[in-house]
Formats: C-alpha cells, sequence, structure tokens
C-alpha cells in the first residue's frame, strides 16, 4: 500500500445523514488492518469531537481524538492565536458555542455587547431570522472582523441537502457586502496539521472527499493527492468544468478500498504430501 494516511470528509464520503454509506464501514476497516491511518477531515461544525467518537460508536465505528481534525478546531485555533481575551460573537450551533468556551474563548450570542471585536460564522441548525439580523448589525454598523467556519454551500442528508456555512455566508453577503476570511477546507491547515501529528510525508497520504470546491481543493492546496467520491455533492459533469482536477475518482470508497486496499490473497492449501515444501508456499 503506498498511502498509509487517509484524510477523510464525512458527510457525503463515509456518511450521509445519520448512517454509512454502503461499504464505508468495510473501507475503514480495510485501512487499519493494512497497518494504516484514518483522519477524519470535515468542515461540519454541529459536533464536537466528543460528538463525533460517540456518532462512529452508534455506528459500529471506535474512534478517538487523534481521529479528527474539524473546520470547528482549525477555527479555535486561529481565534485563541489572534482573538484571545476578546469578546467573539458567534452564529453557530449551541454545541460548538459551548466548544469554542471550552478552549477559552469569550464567545456571545448577544450582539449588543459593545466589546464585540470579531463576527463568528458556522453551520447552525437553529438558525433564526433574529440571528441573521444580528450579524447584518454587527457587520454594517461596527468595525469588526468577520470570520467563518467552512465555504460549503449545502451539507447532504437523508433527503437530498440543506443550506450550509457558505450558503448562509452568502445571504448575509448579499445583504451586508462583506464577504468572511474562511478557516475550513479548501484552506489547508487542517491537512497540514494531521500530517504533522502522524509524521507523516504528503506522498504517503491521501485526502478522500465529495466536494471539488473543499475537499479536492484542500488537497491540492496542501500537495497531497486526492480522490473524488461521487456518493455527495461533486458530479463527473461538475469535474469536467472544475479547474480543481482530483487525483483519482471512484463511484464510492467501496471501489476505493478495492483499487488501493485489496484484500490479501488467500494461501493455496498445501496437499499432504507437500507439505514443508515450496509447492504449498
Amino acid at each position: 500500500m503506498k498511502k498509509r494516511l487517509f484524510l477523510l470528509d464525512i458527510d457525503g464520503t463515509i456518511c450521509r445523514g445519520d448512517a454509512l454509506i454502503p461499504g464505508a464501514g468495510a473501507f475503514l476497516q480495510a485501512i487499519r488492518r493494512q497497518g494504516g491511518r484514518f483522519v477524519f477531515i470535515t468542515n461540519n461544525t454541529t459536533r464536537s469531537t466528543a460528538d463525533y467518537i460517540r456518532f462512529f460508536r452508534t455506528l459500529g465505528v471506535d474512534t478517538d481524538e487523534t481521529n479528527y481534525l474539524t473546520a470547528g478546531q482549525a477555527t479555535i485555533r486561529h481565534l485563541q492565536e489572534h482573538y484571545a481575551g476578546q469578546h467573539i460573537y458567534a452564529l453557530a450551533t449551541d454545541s460548538f458555542v459551548k466548544e469554542c468556551r471550552r478552549h477559552g474563548l469569550s464567545v456571545t450570542t448577544n450582539a449588543r455587547d459593545p466589546a464585540i471585536t470579531c463576527v463568528l460564522a458556522s453551520y447552525d441548525n437553529a438558525l433564526t431570522y433574529e440571528k441573521i439580523k444580528d450579524v447584518c448589525l454587527l457587520l454594517t454598523t461596527r468595525a469588526v472582523d468577520y470570520i467563518a467556519t467552512n465555504p460549503d454551500l449545502v451539507c447532504p442528508v437523508d433527503f437530498g441537502y440543506l443550506p450550509d456555512c457558505g450558503a448562509i455566508c452568502n445571504m448575509i453577503e448579499t445583504a451586508t457586502h462583506r464577504r468572511p476570511q474562511f478557516l475550513g477546507k479548501p484552506e489547508p491547515a487542517m491537512v497540514h496539521y494531521a500530517l504533522q501529528a502522524a509524521h507523516c510525508a504528503p506522498g504517503e497520504a491521501l485526502v478522500v472527499g465529495d466536494r471539488l470546491y473543499t475537499d479536492i481543493a484542500c488537497g491540492l492546496r496542501a500537495g497531497v493527492d486526492t480522490a473524488l467520491v461521487l456518493t455527495g455533492e461533486a458530479t463527473l459533469a461538475d469535474v469536467a468544468a472544475s479547474t480543481e482536477k482530483p487525483t483519482y475518482i471512484y463511484p464510492s470508497v467501496t471501489e476505493l478500498r478495492q483499487d488501493l486496499l485489496p484484500e490479501p490473497t488467500p494461501a493455496r492449501p498445501c496437499s499432504a504430501t507437500a507439505v514443508g515444501h515450496a509447492a504449498c508456499l
């Protein structure tokens, strides 16, 4: 096996909604069986690392904190480096707000706080028009910075798609003419963190995802080979029209497993007369 570190998107690649995509469990098992390692690099900020560990356990996949690098973690690192001690307004899930606070960030959901210096936008499954109004108010009337976790336009669910952080930010940009600095994929930070933690060279890693403009672009910017799977957002027509070309294209991770992680060929049974001789090896 030429690849030993698999950097995997989750939504549309390994999971669809709250279920594993067919063949994904066998793919993860094959990586471990052949001595490889997988790390989920996801732009989904609706779950903390602890949430993901519990989620995958319900699907029969045991993981720990070393199996995850999220856009939320990349964002928290950035905020710690640049906004420590400052007040940050967050349009985000309750889970992500708690995660930010757990890492020592002064995050508020009160747009009237006069000490706010930065607005953080993320996917929010409890989004309200009042929250959109608060963000527009801050970006229009205050000299605040503007950061967002990820530019994904949609997130896959069992019936299709829902608007993701990128779509929310597009709506806000239409009203305020402010565009955020995105910190998740396609920025290469998560790939670089994963390579460092695994002491892995770029040539030994593979980014696997279903989006050209986040997953594949992230791998390209990090100098890592990429594999596009067609179980999520991108189609072959999208590939033809895009400047972001993946190294490989597969219908799903099942075909990727069969190609890069083939099952070992069973040893040929030995005959009673051949035991101990080269004929049974």
